[in-house]
């Protein structure tokens, strides 16, 4: 069984279709990586996946759960982590964590295993509006994590991050991932997906138009090119430009070339290819986009 399944999902406000006809699958055990520009749907399909948004029609099924009709059934079983506003600011790390045991019913005794498995034991008593960025993701995880779920939700866990930051946590997320726990992660950075996902799903304008292993992406949709120089200049050849041997051995033989290298597509290659859009497109000045503006619906 999936751990995530979606049929025809689709989520309107208004005239506007932030969501349109979404078929996924998630598999138990895997980290999947649901990419897209800002307002192309990916929070507004997170709140639906977890309970919070009721689609305007199509089905959810999470770890085997009618979502959002058996949302209190999965509340024990799958945890979100956002932003880090959430947090209280005048507690300690372990007291925000004591709070969620007690409200979880975990024992307290597990927080300091999730303080040490965080590297947050040196600062567990120091209050949370003195932690860095990076810290309070950390502590976001290691709080999701106190009850064991068996999915998670990620969404932009290393936004904002410096790059020392952004490493321990992606160690922090592949070690939660190797207990079994299943990661759902939206990122707009597209070497982090490729380090990360098992399998990443690209979504465009409401709609999910391609997923797949990050390696099977490049192979079926990105351009394979030479990169040639010469004393006249450099030339970007593609690999699959019937013509592009030929002119290269003529090269060779020659003895014109001065350098020549193969450049392999990238995820995001990939995803400008398919949605023709940028990763970090922002939207229009003035304007708030219904995947990040919608209000909550139960």
């Amino acid at each position: 069984m999936s751990a995530i399944h979606t049929h025809a999902l689709t989520r309107r406000f208004g005239d506007v279709q932030a969501v349109a006809g979404i078929d996924m699958q998630v598999e138990r055990g895997e980290i999947f990586g649901f990419l897209g520009p800002n307002g192309s749907g990916k929070t507004t399909t997170i709140r639906m996946l977890t309970g919070r948004l009721r689609p305007t029609s199509g089905r959810i099924e999470v770890l085997g759960h009618a979502i959002p009709d058996e949302r209190d059934a999965l509340y024990p079983r799958a945890a979100v982590v956002g932003e880090s506003k959430d947090l209280y600011e005048r507690l300690t790390g372990r007291e925000n964590l004591n709070l969620f045991a007690d409200l979880r019913g975990v024992p307290r005794s597990q927080v300091d295993a999730a303080l040490q498995r965080f590297a947050l034991a040196d600062r567990a008593h120091h209050a949370v509006r003195g932690y860095s960025q990076g810290m309070r993701q950390r502590l976001l995880l290691a709080r999701a994590f106190l009850s064991q779920p068996d999915l998670l939700f990620l969404d932009e866990p290393t936004r904002g991050l410096d790059p020392a930051s952004a490493r321990a946590l992606r160690a922090a997320i592949r070690q939660i991932n190797g207990q079994g726990c299943t990661v759902f992660l939206t990122t707009h950075l597209m070497e982090e997906a490729e380090q990360l996902c098992h399998r990443v799903g690209l979504i465009a304008k409401g709609r999910l138009v391609a997923q797949g292993t990050p390696a099977a992406l490049r192979a079926a949709h990105g351009e394979r090119a030479l990169h040639l120089t010469t004393a006249e200049g450099r030339a970007r050849l593609a690999l699959d430009d019937p013509q592009t041997p030929d002119r290269v051995r003529a090269a060779l033989a020659a003895g014109a070339v001065q350098h020549l290298t193969v450049d392999a597509p990238s995820l995001e290659d990939v995803f400008l290819k398919l949605t023709g859009e940028a990763l970090d497109a922002e939207a229009p000045d003035g304007h708030q986009t219904p995947d990040r503006e919608a209000p909550d619906h139960a």
